[in-house]
């Protein structure tokens, strides 16, 4: 595993890759894979900044950023439980560029494009060069509409798309809009422009950012430690510095982050750089992924790997988006168990079986005796 952070190979790319003739000219590919990757580019787009493309070794076939980045020929290959719309978007849409799941929050997500176009994107078939990129601006009304007349909507996500691909003037009138909401309390930001572009986190990006009065949190997006490049550490000291608190997603990939040494050494980058590890993403059922998926069973392995093993502060939450429009749930390893009926040890009743980061297992006492049957100690939905 290399977890180097500050080393770039100097691949001479000056602007945005977006074609398989641009990958051969960067050497990102040979030229026998031209035309492969010309057919995956006809179904799905490329986009690599060259702030990323510093970050491939282009001697190593197995380098875990071009594993991210750059096309192979298996997205073409459809198994049959995936999805188009693999986490139900659709299901959860009452207005254009709206998707509404849970009951106090709402994505908007206000543009189709992104700096970079990861392989595993779970929008992939909405989201790319092709097409109006940008909500217009009868739907971004309707949508902010929707979102001053739902008070129940104490937070909004901003998404896409990267909505710091916006210029700081578009994103600047959507956080002031959003400001004049009452009810909305906080504005999450989920980008991955830190990394792929980090000099676009600039004055005026940060001022638009802060336009709104809000309490602002951006979510940074990197799945490999290599990602926090020097620059990329810089552009998320500049929004740190300036208030705005840093949260990390990332995605569990084959062949990027499926070992307990790489995982580690990106959660402990991101708290290094004051992001707090927030979600780990089990890979979604989007079409033509699957060279990149790994078994529940593997994320649950790692999550214990991590646990004992990196401070409290490194530990993201493991979870899946359940298709269908259905949400997230954890999904990590449980360490709780029922011991077996006549355990001759003097254990009560109520006594489960804990067990610590070393796989060691201990009783612990959860009975409550008669306070168990007070239903003030039942929990209560929130109103």
């Amino acid at each position: 595993m290399d977890d180097r952070m500050d080393d770039t190979f100097g691949l001479a790319v000056t602007r945005t890759l977006r074609s398989a003739d641009d990958l051969v000219d960067a050497h990102l590919i040979g030229a026998e894979q031209r035309e492969a990757v010309a057919r995956v580019n006809a179904a799905y787009s490329i986009a690599i900044t060259p702030a990323i493309a510093a970050l491939i070794d282009p001697s190593d076939p197995d380098d875990p950023i071009a594993r991210q980045f750059v096309p192979d020929a298996r997205e073409l290959e459809r198994l049959p439980q995936e999805l188009s719309d693999p986490i139900g978007d659709e299901a959860h849409a009452p207005v254009e560029g709206i998707v509404h799941r849970y009951p106090d929050r709402v994505l908007l997500k206000l543009l189709h494009a992104c700096p970079v176009y990861c392989r595993f994107c779970f929008r992939r078939e909405s989201v790319g060069d092709g097409g109006s990129n940008i909500l217009s601006p009868q739907a971004l009304a309707a949508a902010l509409g929707y979102i001053e007349t739902t008070p129940a909507i104490w937070e909004v996500i901003l998404t896409g798309g990267d909505p710091l691909f916006l210029s700081p003037r578009r994103l600047r009138e959507v956080m002031e809009r959003l400001g004049a909401i009452a009810h909305v309390k906080i504005i999450r930001i989920h980008t991955r422009v830190p990394v792929a572009d980090p000099a676009r986190i600039d004055a005026a990006l940060i001022a638009a950012l802060q336009a709104s009065g809000k309490t602002v949190y951006v979510a940074v997006h990197a799945n490999h430690p290599r990602e926090l490049s020097v620059a990329a550490r810089g552009a998320c000291a500049r929004l740190v510095d300036a208030g705005i608190p840093l949260l990390s997603q990332s995605v569990l990939l084959r062949g990027v982050n499926d070992t307990a040494e790489t995982l580690a050494a990106l959660m402990r980058a991101f708290v290094e750089n004051r992001i707090k590890p927030y979600y780990l993403h089990h890979p979604d059922l989007a079409p033509g992924t699957s060279h990149l998926r790994v078994e529940i069973a593997t994320g649950q392995a790692l999550m214990r790997a991590l646990r004992g093993h990196v401070s409290g502060l490194c530990v993201p939450e493991y979870v899946l988006d359940i298709p269908g429009g259905h949400g997230k749930s954890p999904i990590g390893p449980s360490y709780l168990g029922a011991l077996p009926d006549g355990t001759p040890d003097g254990t009560q009743d109520g006594t489960v079986v804990v067990e610590d980061w070393r796989e060691r297992r201990h009783a612990y006492g959860d009975s409550l005796g008669d306070n168990s049957r007070d239903a003030s100690s039942k929990p209560h939905s929130p109103a």
